[in-house]
């Protein structure tokens, strides 16, 4: 114990922090406390709204449409009520840099504003109706997975704090009383409240298109609890707190493995599963952040004794930053690393996805494929006939489950489920500069993670009748608010606000669609191709 202290004495301006034996630890609370009384004879006390009555007058308005009135557009540009995460140089002149956009598929999410269409708008162009929208979005922000790498580190931390000789000074003084609050999976407040606020902002934005049902609207989910809350809450906002489950019909499609579910695909992928092909991204992102997380490990390990930060560690405690921030509206984790560090692991997190979700990944766009069919499907009003992906032949063949006469659809998914899809799609202008590098940050990327990924990410596109155009039905993608090219999309002709005519459209996706062979991509035996020069998620031909 003696030499331990020696040490401590001998690094300047540095005083040993006293270590609890909890550091490190995992602390769970519970709610409703333990025998708190919710029995029909207490519950009599509290009748609802509909039993006390006196409600008042209750009149409807008109269904808003501010996706075709609202000028100037509203934009999602914080993540209230979360405290901002400062960087370690937050103190300099640089005030606009914004910790939370460099988390990648764990930044909460934010109006993109171009994705190489810097004049173009949203909002539904003058001389234009819409007939349609289809939404897919993620779920909200969540407690880390099962397992997950910073469970590990800690209870890794907590070993170590229970042994003789750790001890923790300078910025990481409050390890020693640190612990870990986090669930697994599901949902944290705030991950419900953005989809409340989703659902909020949809009506909005095209509530006028309720108007155009002649019966209650099919919503489709998966059946983890996150998907099933993220679902729920959407409704809610989207219809109303009292009225939602009346409203609308909640499809639930069982996720798990061996169930054909293009909302969650890999189940029934196995390629997309093997450590070769699926870790794929992981390989590759662990090569950079030998590189980028270089100068914190010198800068860090000396503040901590009995414990050693490795560069997987470290990237841990800046995933911890992201987790704690959505989870707990704080960490003490982010003021660690350097903008420069933020900026490497939100790179960090782009390889990840580019390489194990998206262009770069040889499966990527077979497990998008099934979307895209039930996109094309609806799109034209056609039933699909052809069950060669990962569509559910018993729910898709029915108009019940799969409706092919809404204005409006809502499909909730993952955040790799996206990535699949948009490379499914051949957004083209997402991969323009790829395959990315390993060993350093390429300058105006196209590929960003927190822009394609994020926690409550939207995909949206609207169909939209312009009857002046030589083709009078057009169709347009947003991505967080963003303007998608469709150039990527044989027929559809470059145009600033990123419309593309929907035969166009429908004709270039059915030729996607043949180019991708789920069979092959997701069943043959192959390895990855060294060098990984692929940009359009599909083994090379």
């Amino acid at each position: 114990m003696l030499s331990a202290v020696v040490l401590l004495l001998a690094l300047p301006f540095c005083t040993a922090e006293l270590v609890s034996s909890y550091a490190g630890s995992t602390l769970v609370d519970y709610y409703p406390p333990p025998g708190a009384t919710n029995a029909p004879a207490v519950n009599a006390h509290f009748p609802d709204g509909s039993q006390v009555g006196y409600a008042g007058p209750t009149p409807t308005g008109a269904e808003p449409a501010a996706i075709v009135t609202a000028i100037p557009f509203s934009k999602v540009e914080n993540a209230y009520p979360l405290s901002r995460p400062n960087s370690h140089l937050a103190d300099s002149a640089d005030t606009t840099f914004d910790v939370m956009r460099h988390w990648g598929n764990l930044a909460p999410v934010y109006s993109v504003e171009s994705f190489g269409l810097p004049d173009a708008s949203p909002i539904i162009p003058e001389g234009c109706g819409l007939n349609a929208v289809h939404l897919l979005m993620r779920h909200g922000a969540r407690y880390p997975t099962s397992d997950s790498g910073v469970s590990h580190f800690a209870s890794k931390l907590h070993a170590a704090a229970s042994k003789e000789g750790f001890n923790v000074t300078g910025d990481l003084k409050f390890l020693a009383t640190w612990t870990y609050k986090l669930g697994a999976e599901i949902l944290t407040p705030f991950g419900r409240d953005s989809l409340f606020g989703n659902g909020v902002a949809f009506r909005y934005r095209y509530g006028n298109l309720l108007n155009a049902f002649t019966d209650l609207p099919v919503f489709r989910t998966t059946s983890e609890d996150r998907m099933v809350d993220s679902a729920l809450n959407f409704a809610a906002g989207f219809f109303d707190i009292r009225t939602y489950e009346t409203d609308y019909h909640q499809e639930i499609i069982i996720e798990g493995v061996n169930f054909n579910n293009t909302l969650s695909p890999h189940h029934v992928c196995p390629n997309y599963n093997t450590a070769d092909i699926g870790k794929f991204g992981d390989t590759q992102a662990n090569k950079w952040a030998n590189i980028y997380l270089k100068d914190a490990q010198m800068r860090l390990q000396p503040m901590i004794r009995g414990f050693n930060l490795t560069v997987s560690r470290l990237a841990d405690m800046q995933t911890l930053c992201a987790y704690e921030t959505v989870a707990l509206g704080y960490s003490k984790f982010c003021d660690l690393f350097t903008e420069e560090e933020w900026e490497g692991y939100g790179y960090y997190v782009d390889l990840s996805f580019w390489y194990g979700h998206g262009p770069g990944n040889p499966a990527a766009a077979a497990q998008g494929l099934g979307y895209v069919q039930e996109l094309v499907s609806r799109l034209t009003h056609t039933p699909i006939n052809v069950w060669n992906s990962s569509t559910n032949s018993t729910l898709d063949s029915s108009n019940i489950t799969f409706p092919l006469n809404q204005p409006i659809y809502v499909d909730a998914t993952h955040d790799t489920v996206i990535s699949n899809i948009v490379t499914a799609l051949n957004f083209t202008s997402l991969a323009a500069t790829g395959p990315l590098p390993t060993d350093h940050i390429p300058p105006h990327r196209s590929y960003i993670a927190s822009q394609i990924a994020p926690f409550a990410s939207q995909l949206v596109a609207q169909v939209l009748s312009c009857p002046a155009s030589e083709e009078p039905t057009h169709i347009q993608f947003l991505l967080n608010d963003g303007v998608v090219p469709l150039t990527g999309i044989r027929g559809c002709t470059d145009d600033w606000n990123g419309l593309c005519a929907l035969p166009s459209f429908i004709s270039g996706m059915h030729e996607r669609i043949g180019q991708i062979d789920y069979a092959h991509d997701c069943f043959a035996k192959y390895t990855m191709p060294k060098p990984d020069n692929i940009i359009d998620g599909r083994y090379p031909r």
